[in-house]
């Protein structure tokens, strides 16, 4: 599916021009991605990128809650879902997908493979509120709404990006995954968070993507491991030995073709004092656990790839190129054994 360690991104990069961030990108990893640049506008945050086309989403300057749509709209939205058409990303919300898009149209060169992504169900429909703060997750119907959404933007992505790579990976952005089982989330069942992935899971892959996780904290990793995911990236950096705690589910998670992208290089302040020779001790540390509970060595290392612990987008610029170059170099350094 993918080389043996090679590179991608998580998403967001800390620019606001979304020329200068893909260049960037396609200068720096394996497998590019579109940047999703928040300092350039709300509307490029985690939840309000992949709200357009949701009829009865409301943006008032830096607030986003839901409330009623007008039938009409409403009417639309439903034909949208009934008819599988997708719900396209404007340049208003994704400068940097359709600057990314231009670039690609413009090298007239087809890639071995391209990385979109979607804000989770779950982070999605936890994080979005009604006027009274409540989240849509616990509104049945908002739920599956908001899933279908979710789908859409997935399915247009690949059929976008499908021209210009041989292989579309979609990762889906879960961080609230971590916070499951908390006083705040009490509300959420393992079952039905299990339920809303693997839909996800599947519809990227009916629609010809390749289905990928990104969770940048520690996680119910057999829950995740078991929605069927192509790719499963972690902040291995903070939480890389927590994956030898289930021999089991990794090992046949390996068996089964899945990939580990290891997010060892970190995008918090750490990356002012990290160094090469650092991370390349940890993430040879990270696999040789894997190996001691019977990961097969050679298996193991042909199905990893490198990523950054989470999006750049936190980071001033010279700390965001640092680990875009720590990044270069640990695929490098495993390139040449």
């Amino acid at each position: 599916m993918f080389k043996a360690f090679n590179t991608t991104g998580i998403g967001s990069l800390p620019h606001t021009d979304p020329v200068e961030a893909c260049n960037v990108i396609l200068d720096s990893v394996d497998i590019p991605f579109w940047p999703q640049l928040p300092h350039r506008s709300f509307r490029e945050s985690m939840g309000p990128q992949y709200s357009e086309g949701f009829p009865f989403v409301r943006i008032d300057g830096d607030n986003l809650h839901v409330e009623q749509a007008e039938d009409a709209a409403s009417a639309t939205f439903y034909e949208a879902i009934a008819g599988r058409t997708g719900f396209p990303i404007s340049a208003e919300y994704a400068a940097g997908l359709h600057a990314f898009i231009d670039i690609l149209k413009q090298k007239d060169q087809r890639l071995d493979a391209v990385k979109g992504h979607i804000t989770g169900p779950l982070t999605f429909a936890l994080s979005l509120t009604d006027k009274q703060k409540r989240p849509i997750f616990f509104d049945d119907e908002m739920r599956e709404l908001s899933l279908e959404l979710l789908k859409g933007k997935a399915s247009w992505q690949i059929d976008i990006l499908k021209p210009f790579a041989d292989k579309v990976l979609i990762f889906i952005d879960e961080p609230i995954l971590t916070a499951l089982g908390t006083s705040t989330y009490m509300g959420v069942s393992n079952e039905e968070a299990s339920r809303m992935l693997k839909e996800i899971v599947n519809h990227i892959k009916e629609c010809g993507g390749i289905a990928g996780i990104h969770c940048c904290g520690r996680a119910d990793w057999p829950l995740v491991l078991s929605s069927g995911i192509d790719v499963f990236n972690f902040d291995a950096y903070e939480y890389g030995d927590t994956l030898s705690i289930y021999p089991e589910e990794i090992k046949a998670y390996i068996d089964n073709g899945g990939f580990i992208a290891w997010g060892v290089v970190p995008t918090t302040d750490t990356i002012k004092k990290v160094s090469f020779p650092l991370l390349r001790e940890k993430l040879d540390s990270d696999l040789a656990l894997l190996e001691k509970i019977g990961v097969p060595k050679h298996k193991l290392r042909q199905q990893s790839l490198i990523t950054p612990s989470c999006g750049t987008g936190s980071l001033n610029i010279e700390d965001a190129l640092k680990v875009f170059s720590l990044l270069k170099e640990l695929r490098n350094s495993y390139a040449e054994g």
